[in-house]
């Protein structure tokens, strides 16, 4: 996701992570079509190809991701008022500093929740 954000800057990128529970198996790589530094959109057409292939795999979204490029990796009120998914986790590759920071979040209807991750190589 990190390298994802990188070679995108200075736009967002986006993708969807699947796996099984908590657990990530496997990162999809999506194009914003929004080609912005400040929104990102997923194709559609995309999405659905993604979807079938989890299905396929026995696999469910278990997050969707996005850089900010020029800001902290906190859900900006745009992220809010699209999370689409408040079942999944919301993962912000922030490249605001030298060191990418990479947050995980719940955005509900009433709130906004830290999610904790570990990474596992």
């Amino acid at each position: 996701m990190v390298e994802h954000a990188k070679k995108e800057a200075p736009l967002e990128c986006c993708g969807i992570l699947g796996g099984n529970g908590d657990t990530v198996k496997k990162v999809f790589e999506l194009p914003n079509t929004e080609k912005s530094p400040v929104r990102y959109l997923m194709p559609p057409k995309e999405q659905l190809r993604v979807f079938k292939e989890m299905e396929k795999e026995s696999m469910e979204m278990v997050a969707i991701y996005h850089s900010h490029t020029h800001t902290i990796a906190f859900p900006s009120e745009t992220d809010v008022k699209l999370a689409f998914y408040p079942e999944v986790a919301s993962i912000i590759i922030s490249l605001k500093e030298e060191d990418p920071m990479v947050k995980a979040f719940r955005i509900g209807k009433e709130a906004i929740y830290l999610e904790e991750m570990e990474v596992i190589t």
